[in-house]
């Protein structure tokens, strides 16, 4: 990972700067989570990706929203466990360190899915480390849709109970890439759960102005924030059973400055999110596999 050249040179960078976030909440003494492989991970660029966008994000909101974030894939992972996962796939899994900070049981099978260099990376920086469940990585450029399906559906074959999990990655797909997706993951037998983060119109133009200037030297950019909100999957046959609001959240756990904690008072969007500043952490069912 040279440190020459822009700070962010394409999507996997944007996965050291999540790491440090996950670093700083570990550092805590109240930390929600802990993971000890985020500052290994994150290493000196994450550092100094994330200072770049604090100076640019008012009133420390990077911090709660990737906190309530972390936290959140974590409590639908657990639970779709609990309940008999048998298989989780990681789509773009960057930095994710989950296998090994989890309570997971060893027969749970855990495949990461993400471009060749990403991985390689995370291998050799916990290479001296040893997940808690069965732990494959496939590299993969997850734009190339024929490839994807056919990897994915080798990947998912044996398993009855799948969670696919996208952190962080449809917001920079288009919505007719995120509409292939949803399609090619709903034809896979035995995937049962799709876990994925959602913001509205409203939301995504804000972020649009933060991030996309320091991004487009990457040639990336946020892309997705549908106007129906999580009813835009219903079309590819996967219906919303459970969506998760990161600020109310944070507010929860008591990581929202003050601002942000009126704000988290206001109750839920119901139907479309349109303008209003809305994120969700959602739990699809695949309709297309039948009853749980």
């Amino acid at each position: 990972m040279s440190m020459s050249g822009p700070l962010i040179r394409n999507i996997s960078d944007t996965a050291l700067w999540a790491a440090v976030y996950r670093a700083r909440e570990t550092d805590r003494p109240d930390a929600v989570f802990r993971d000890p492989f985020a500052r290994r991970l994150a290493g000196e660029r994450g550092e100094r990706i994330a200072q770049s966008f604090s100076s640019t994000t008012p009133l420390g909101m990077t911090d709660w929203t990737w906190l309530s974030r972390t936290y959140l894939f974590d409590s639908f992972i657990s639970e779709a466990v609990q309940q008999g996962a048998d298989l989780i796939v990681n789509l773009a899994a960057g930095l994710d360190a989950r296998p090994y900070r989890m309570d997971l049981p060893p027969s749970l099978r855990w495949v990461e899915v993400d471009l060749p260099d990403i991985l390689s990376y995370k291998a050799e920086i916990l290479r001296d480390d040893k997940p808690m469940c069965s732990l494959e990585r496939v590299p993969l450029d997850l734009s190339n849709r024929t490839a994807r399906g056919d990897v994915l559906a080798k990947l998912c074959e044996g398993a009855s109970r799948a969670l696919i999990v996208t952190e962080g990655f449809v917001i920079y797909l288009t919505a007719e890439e995120v509409g292939a997706l949803a399609q090619d993951l709903g034809a896979i037998p035995g995937v049962r759960h799709w876990v994925l983060d959602l913001v509205s119109p409203g939301l995504l133009q804000r972020i649009q102005k933060t991030m996309n200037p320091q991004l487009g030297v990457s040639a990336i950019s946020v892309k997705f924030g549908p106007e129906e909100g999580p009813h835009f999957f219903e079309r590819y046959r996967w219906t919303p059973v459970d969506v998760r609001s990161p600020l109310k959240t944070a507010a929860r756990l008591k990581r929202l400055p003050f601002l942000f904690r009126l704000m988290a008072l206001l109750p839920e969007i119901k139907g479309k999110p349109g303008n209003r500043p809305w994120s969700g952490i959602c739990l699809l069912k695949n309709q297309t596999v039948g009853p749980s």
